[in-house]
């Protein structure tokens, strides 16, 4: 028997729906498609575009490099010291990005904790760089890879892994043989989804990077820039939003079709 459904909860529920997608429309109608291959392929869009996703590829690898193993040492740990270490992965995500961008200047500025003794040692500052934006950028999403990881592994249970413990297998043998193929789903996911975060960043890296055109304008400021009367036009503001628009669309489908086909 089909679960029922009280009929006054639709009128919120369409409310929330066109919230959602009446700002799309809007953004869609503002499209001019007879400059839309022209707005796209402008020398100032391609370099915001492949700024954004070099950097965002790169941001991506090293939140795999070191997110992976917080999410698996956060899954494994006790309740305690789990709660403790996810509350920390999770500020990144709370925090208003310019405040994040904030603290980075804080502690990686020429006046900043660790940013000034490197300044003083070498005459080299990373604010306002391209490595900046990747900084900025894995600040921000690693918390989505690491989360959507440690949930995938505490789902999986350790049962399997113990059972290839007693059979002699090491550590690293049960991890990359056993550990790591039940929990591919979560590694997808969660990458796809901190790629997706570091590609539309635009807070923290504003105010850590700046917004130089071809070395930190990314697509988010390259379309800010735009409205503000610098930079691409207008129209190449709007087309890379519906780039963006496009890319988040395929994201979020394609990883829901993958993680479906992952669960037959």
């Amino acid at each position: 028997m089909a679960v029922t459904i009280p009929r006054g909860l639709y009128i919120p529920a369409i409310a929330a729906l066109a919230l959602l997608i009446l700002p799309i429309v809007g953004l869609i109608s503002r499209v001019r498609w007879q400059t839309l291959p022209g707005d796209l392929f402008s020398t100032e869009a391609l370099t915001a575009l492949w700024l954004s996703v070099s950097t965002g590829a790169i941001a991506t690898a090293i939140c795999l490099i070191v997110g992976a193993p917080l999410a698996v040492v956060i899954a494994r740990s006790s309740i305690r010291t789990a709660a403790v270490l996810r509350t920390i992965v999770l500020i990144p995500l709370v925090l208003p990005p310019l405040v994040g961008g904030l603290a980075l200047i804080s502690l990686l500025g020429r006046s900043g904790l660790i940013g000034q003794p490197i300044f003083e040692a070498t005459g080299w500052s990373l604010p306002y760089t391209t490595a900046a934006v990747v900084v900025a950028q894995t600040f921000v999403s690693m918390p989505f890879l690491v989360i959507t990881l440690e949930g995938a592994i505490r789902t999986s249970g350790t049962s399997h892994e113990q059972i290839a413990s007693t059979l002699g297998a090491g550590r690293w043998r049960v991890l990359s043989r056993v550990t790591l193929p039940l929990i591919m789903p979560g590694l997808v996911g969660g990458t796809v989804l901190c790629f997706a975060r570091a590609i539309g960043e635009f807070g923290a890296t504003a105010l850590f990077a700046g917004n130089s055109e071809g070395v930190t304008r990314t697509m988010p400021l390259a379309i800010y820039t735009a409205f503000n009367g610098v930079g691409v036009s207008q129209d190449s503001a709007v087309a890379l939003s519906l780039l963006l628009l496009v890319c988040a669309v395929v994201i979020v489908g394609g990883m829901r079709s993958w993680r479906e086909d992952a669960v037959r």
